[in-house]
């Protein structure tokens, strides 16, 4: 898998492929347990600003975060993917994250408050 630890870079892009994607800065507004999704999960409500709006998550970071410590993070998040069906729950956003030692998931957010909506470049 390309990204994983002890892995080379991925394969060279062009500056149009990455600046498709549409990765913003959001803050989650709601986080409550998925227990019925296949593995651990947390459903989020991320409030990606002004254009976006509120999108919802399904994320799998029951390791390292409890629902409730994560009303108010800011959050980076990938936009314009189509929405996913995971369960009963639709999600609508790529929230982004990084892999500990152990390979769970670690989330990704700006080192100081952003606006909501801020896109990453």
């Amino acid at each position: 898998m390309s990204g994983a630890p002890g892995s080379g870079p991925a394969a060279p892009i062009a500056w149009e492929d990455f600046a498709r994607v549409d990765i913003r800065a959001g803050t989650i507004l709601r986080a409550e347990p998925f227990p019925e999704a296949r593995k651990p999960a947390i459903k989020l409500w991320v409030d990606f600003g002004p254009g976006v709006g509120e999108r919802r998550s399904s994320a799998q970071i029951t390791r390292h975060y409890d629902p409730a410590a994560l009303v108010g993070r800011q959050v980076l998040g990938v936009v314009n993917f189509p929405p996913r069906q995971i369960g009963k729950f639709l999600s609508e956003v790529l929230v982004l994250g990084l892999p500990d030692a152990e390979g769970e998931v670690v989330l990704i957010g700006p080192g100081q408050p952003v606006p909501n909506g801020g896109r990453m470049f």
